[in-house]
């Protein structure tokens, strides 16, 4: 063990230090793919913002680089593990602090997994929005590290529109609190949207006070099936030029389809794209007319819409299935990119060609009223060959959403995997202001490491 880590556990009350090697390398890294990791060699687990103090204090003191971990569901390798670092882990921090219904408030603990919160804001009433695809196990704190989004954006934006105040605590222990429980506030910079997105490069965040909504009505869902997936992204530009205020937009392409109709059994036999489209409450008879024509004129081969919430949830479970059902035809890279919404018929596009030249199976889903995608790139990771074209199109992907104006995450985060996108897609004079602020928060350079 390095003599600085060393003396950092030898400070550090026992219960907030986790060595077992077997327990450590279930940290060594998230989900992501194609990023470099190091199994820690010590966990630390605060259940408190002054445990968490505590444990950055030492490591401050002791010059020990921090990695922040949530769930590890991340995609983009920020939570990875780093050589000569420990991690902080929010597993512990999983209290429901307070719901207060009347100011539409929750304060919670980075720990809290998002589907929790979701569920205790429901029990009154109301309604946490953003819904990411991980919703089951992601984590408050990992859901403000990336600025999630999920199915939802379309209407109700992301996780930064739901961020009133933050706790968190620096790279030297001290704590600060952020932001304003008020509906209007703007004393000072925003540094609560500062550092939601920041991926744990700037502080630690130990407990947040988010806002809620009241609780939506049963959607009106309609589901249409293409036959060719260009026609699909024609008609997700029809939707938003619309302007009708639908809460979700999503797509499916015909790879996405057969996986899904493969894994649970759906009959969706002959379907080379499918759109789901969702209406809080019952949808006006003027915003029918208007859909069923823009689906009409653009290819829609076949059209369902229900209001019985059991139904729609049945269509739903088909956007759900997406990722899991992929992961079924072998082993994945899960890509995240996001263009204008009018430019998104062009991305689909370019993935369909490299998909072709690179010869690999790329399924395609996401959040189309965002212009936000996933294409989910299928490889045999064991064949070398097949593991280069697989990054080659992950490359020619992200690369195709920067030309059509777009931007290298819409949602996951930039991370390890797409550190490289960052340097071309931020303008010189703000990507300086940038490493600016990041060393006012941590002059040392301690936390998130580059690995």
């Amino acid at each position: 063990m390095d003599i600085g880590i060393g003396a950092l556990v030898d400070e550090l009350p026992s219960d907030l230090v986790i060595t077992d090697p077997d327990i450590t390398a279930s940290y060594a890294r998230d989900q992501s793919r194609f990023t470099s990791w190091s199994v820690p060699a010590v966990v630390l687990a605060p259940r408190s913002t002054a445990e968490a103090s505590l444990c950055l204090t030492a490591a401050h003191r002791h010059s020990v680089p921090v990695v922040i971990r949530g769930a590890g569901s991340g995609l983009s390798g920020g939570a990875n593990g780093a050589s000569g670092a420990v991690m902080v882990s929010t597993h512990r921090l999983k209290t429901i602090v307070d719901i207060d219904a009347e100011a539409r408030l929750a304060t919670v603990q980075a720990g809290v997994v998002t589907a929790d919160l979701r569920a205790a804001a429901g029990a009154v009433g109301l309604h946490y929005p953003p819904d990411p695809g991980s919703v089951e196990m992601c984590t408050i704190g990992g859901n403000i590290a990336t600025n999630a989004g999920g199915m939802c954006c379309v209407k109700y934006g992301v996780t930064r529109d739901y961020v009133a105040a933050l706790t968190v605590v620096l790279a030297d222990g001290t704590i600060m609190r952020t932001g304003h429980t008020t509906r209007k506030g703007v004393v000072g910079y925003d540094t609560t949207g500062l550092i939601v997105g920041s991926e744990g490069s700037l502080c630690m965040v130990a407990e947040a006070t988010v806002r809620l909504v009241p609780a939506p009505a049963p959607p009106t869902t309609v589901l249409a099936t293409f036959d060719a997936l260009v026609a699909a992204g024609r008609a997700i530009v029809g939707v938003h030029r619309s302007g009708t205020p639908f809460s979700m937009v999503e797509i499916l392409d015909g790879t996405t389809v057969r996986a899904v109709e493969h894994h649970t059994g759906m009959d969706l036999a002959g379907v080379n794209a499918l759109l789901l489209i969702q209406y809080e409450g019952n949808m006006p008879q003027s915003a029918q007319d208007e859909l069923a024509a823009i689906l009409s004129a653009s290819g829609a081969t076949d059209v369902v819409t229900s209001s019985d919430p059991q139904e729609s949830d049945m269509l739903l479970q088909t956007r759900r299935m997406a990722l899991p059902a992929l992961e079924g035809l072998g082993d994945w890279l899960l890509d995240d990119v996001c263009v204008p919404v009018p430019r998104i018929v062009e991305l689909i596009a370019a993935i369909e060609h490299i998909a072709d030249r690179r010869g690999l199976t790329i399924g395609v889903f996401g959040h189309a009223g965002d212009g936000n995608l996933h294409p989910t790139i299928i490889f045999d990771a064991s064949d070398a060959e097949a593991a280069g074209a697989a990054h080659a199109a992950f490359v020619d992907i992200t690369d195709a959403a920067l030309a059509l104006g777009g931007t290298a995450s819409g949602e996951h985060g930039v991370g390890r995997l797409k550190r490289p996108w960052l340097i071309r897609e931020l303008d010189p004079a703000d990507l300086a202001l940038q490493r600016r602020l990041r060393a006012a928060f941590d002059p040392e350079g301690m936390l998130s490491p580059a690995g």
